[in-house]
């Protein structure tokens, strides 16, 4: 990273320490030491207050190290998909799998209990996931491997998912009314295999 090299040669230019710098700019020494040794990259914020303080455009503060800028970001939102991704997964199997022991084993009202928030903190997180693929521009199925695997389709493909976008929002309509059908007849199997069980 160049990064590294212009806030070490601008601190000097300035006769600061790294701790010094800062304080100035409100943060660790650490991280100060972290950026010029290209471990880290510092943040928006801090980005902003060391161009201030070199009084440098951001964009000469930085040159240079825009890929690299766009390398870091798009890897953070690569992770925040994949980690939100993974919580809705479990999140939704707990909603398909818990529903007939907690009926059977609780009694209605303790059943919705469990269930009513489970079911909420499910659909928040599936908006959060929604934001991302809306954020990042991945909407079909194609293009939400392409970006978890931290690749991006070239501009023939991606025009090509864009065409398929309408039928897929279809597709996945009819797919979601099956999966809750075929969801709400394995509940019912499980509820009477487990009273089938439980009276047994």
């Amino acid at each position: 990273m160049e990064l590294g090299g212009q806030i070490r040669k601008y601190r000097d230019a300035l006769g600061l320490s790294q701790e010094e710098l800062a304080e100035k700019i409100f943060v660790t020494r650490q991280s100060v030491s972290n950026w010029e040794n290209g471990k880290t990259y510092p943040d928006l914020q801090s980005l902003l207050r060391l161009s201030e303080l070199f009084s440098l455009s951001l964009d000469e503060l930085i040159k240079g190290d825009i890929e690299t800028m766009k390398e870091e970001i798009n890897k953070a939102e690569i992770e925040k998909m994949n980690r939100w991704g993974g919580l809705l997964t479990l999140l939704m199997l707990a909603v398909v799998i818990l529903p007939v022991p907690l009926l059977k084993l609780l009694d209605t009202v303790g059943f919705l209990l469990v269930m009513g928030p489970l079911f909420v903190v499910a659909m928040a997180v599936a908006l959060k996931v929604e934001k991302i693929k809306k954020d990042n521009d991945v909407h079909t199925y194609k293009e939400i491997v392409a970006f978890s695997e931290g690749r991006r389709l070239d501009e023939l493909d991606k025009a090509v998912e864009k065409g398929k976008r309408p039928y897929q929002a279809l597709v996945a309509a009819l797919s979601a009314a099956l999966i809750a059908l075929l969801a709400a007849g394995a509940i019912s199997l499980m509820y009477l295999a487990f009273d089938y069980l439980t009276k047994g």
